[in-house]
């Protein structure tokens, strides 16, 4: 069970928050997925919601679910993400993966479910306990809004430590497409952890697969992460 304490994380909310303030950004946290919907049509009219946070697919509670939604200073919603606490009992990741990977394919993707798969790293293999999905990533803005500013790795390490301190996580899991994962948008996250080739999607009557990487943080790895000298958050929090 993972044990949230005192320290790193208050300064890490305090030096964020500062920076969020300067950048005119709001963070609402949430339980009801009904109005996440309603945020996800505001903002991506074009974004059909992932099976993982599907309230018809699954049932979304403030026991197992949570999400994250940014708004900039004019009230545009700038940034979604989505955690979920995995059934995973008392096996290991790698076991409900392989049962159950179908259920985390890209949405709106015309999924050839019959060639697709997934292949376990060894870190799956030995992942178990309280273990939360994390989905749903998207950063928005108006073009150059944010860059520079970091933000994405205040918003990535917000939503880790959200998952330990709503569902005691002992692992924060989630899958990247390749090239999002090899320009390093993983590390820009907070993950410090990633197995490639996790997953292969092929799409109806095409060759050439889709590859996915699983990403990963133990508690331990987000606190060590919260507690990381961070000269970009602290100069921009001055």
């Amino acid at each position: 069970m993972a044990i949230y304490g005192m320290g790193a994380e208050d300064r890490f909310e305090a030096s964020s928050q500062d920076v969020l303030d300067k950048l005119g950004i709001h963070l609402t946290v949430g339980h009801d997925f009904d109005q996440y919907l309603e945020y996800l049509a505001e903002a991506r009219p074009d974004h059909r919601i992932g099976d993982p946070f599907n309230p018809d697919v699954h049932d979304m509670n403030r026991s197992n679910s949570a999400w994250v939604v940014g708004h900039d200073d004019q009230g545009r919603i700038m940034h979604t993400q989505a955690l979920r606490l995995l059934p995973t009992g008392n096996g290991v990741l790698s076991e409900y993966f392989r049962k159950n990977f179908h259920g985390f394919a890209p949405s709106g993707l015309d999924i050839d479910y019959g060639r697709s798969r997934y292949k376990p790293g060894p870190g799956a293999k030995k992942i178990q306990g309280r273990v939360v999905y994390s989905g749903e990533t998207w950063i928005g803005g108006e073009p150059g809004q944010f860059r520079g500013t970091g933000i994405s790795g205040i918003l990535g390490r917000f939503a880790l430590l959200a998952a330990m301190k709503k569902f005691s996580a002992d692992y924060v899991v989630g899958f990247m497409v390749r090239p999002v994962a090899y320009k390093g948008f993983c590390l820009r996250m907070g993950f410090m952890h990633a197995e490639p080739l996790a997953l292969r999607w092929y799409f109806h009557n095409e060759p050439d697969a889709m590859e996915a990487v699983m990403v990963y943080m133990s508690d331990e790895d987000i606190r060590f992460q919260l507690d990381l000298p961070n000269a970009e958050i602290e100069t921009l929090a001055a």
